[in-house]
């Protein structure tokens, strides 16, 4: 994957941006976070911590945060790729669609819901706490704000905690859509963009309930 920091040639780089570092081109103090990054839960350097790296410092704090609401947050990891994708939707932001659209179906995730969202249709759910985590974030994303009826569903199933860690993980990631869209960051040469591009954000339409 032309996405990971390796040793080899990328075809992609001339594409970014930004610098997409390989190994050999980082400083001691770069080395030192790929090195982190590698050892850690992602075992690859990938997507906006391609950017990062340009800033060591800001790449630590980074990996740290995103590991955190990725992997250790108290919601399902099919709930929190649901919500990642509804901001890699919002803000067609391509590498975010490629890996959490992948993401989100080894966690579980119907395709059809997949598919839905990437076409910008109201998805179905079977699932109350999916259909609630969709509209939450989609809501929050596209006004600003939630209802209260929404922000006492997650609450009451997921408790203050949460709450805020999914709250925190529309942000983080929404942060990680900019990043990608702001510095051209590709996906793999081999692979096709997976959403129309648009220079506009993206309204999702509401969910909807299963009968």
């Amino acid at each position: 994957m032309n996405l990971v920091s390796t040793g080899a040639g990328h075809a992609t780089r001339a594409t970014s941006r930004v610098p997409l570092l390989r190994v050999d081109e980082m400083s001691p103090e770069q080395r030192r976070v790929h090195e982190s990054v590698i050892a850690g839960p992602r075992g690859r350097m990938v997507g906006p911590l391609l950017a990062a790296i340009h800033s060591p410092d800001l790449a630590v704090l980074w990996s740290r945060f995103g590991e955190y609401l990725r992997f250790s947050t108290v919601l399902p990891k099919t709930l929190n790729e649901l919500a990642i994708l509804v901001c890699g939707r919002r803000w067609s932001s391509q590498v975010e669609w490629y890996v959490h659209a992948q993401a989100a179906a080894d966690a579980g995730l119907d395709a059809e819901l997949i598919e839905a969202i990437r076409q910008c249709r109201s998805p179905v759910f079977r699932d109350d706490a999916e259909f609630e985590v969709y509209e939450y974030a989609r809501t929050l994303q596209q006004s600003g704000q939630v209802s209260d009826a929404l922000h006492e569903a997650i609450e009451a199933r997921w408790g203050v905690r949460g709450v805020v860690e999914l709250t925190a993980v529309i942000g983080y990631y929404t942060l990680v859509a900019m990043t990608l869209n702001a510095h051209h960051i590709p996906v793999p040469d081999d692979v096709a963009e997976p959403l129309p591009r648009s220079d506009a954000l993206i309204d999702l339409p509401p969910g909807q309930q299963a009968a």
